[in-house]
């Protein structure tokens, strides 16, 4: 079962750029009751996915230079990137099936 993995600005490279698979990356904040609201939800979609994608999460008060370069202006921020390349980018609460269906496509 696959679990939530959250980064820290020393692993982004490697476990969203660099990944096979399709990433959905999270950027998050403990302060944003949207976030709080959407754990569970990632939780579910990341023992879904397998050995078929994975969800990373990213604390914006931990990792400021991520948040700057991906222009983070609203949480939570939701981006599909596959290949390294940032394939969708959605903002706020979304249920599982929408979240598949943004991984999938």
């Amino acid at each position: 079962m696959n679990e939530v993995i959250y980064l820290n600005g020393t692993n982004f490279e490697a476990e969203v750029l660099e990944s096979p698979l399709p990433v959905l990356v999270v950027f998050t904040s403990v302060l944003c009751s949207p976030c709080q609201r959407l754990k569970p939800v990632l939780g579910e979609l990341a023992a879904d996915l397998g050995n078929t994608g994975k969800v990373v999460a990213v604390e914006i008060t931990v990792n400021e230079g991520l948040s700057e370069k991906y222009r983070i202006a609203a949480l939570p921020t939701l981006i599909v990137v596959r290949n390294g390349i940032e394939m969708h980018r959605l903002v706020g609460l979304k249920t599982k099936e929408y979240l598949l269906k943004a991984l999938a496509a």
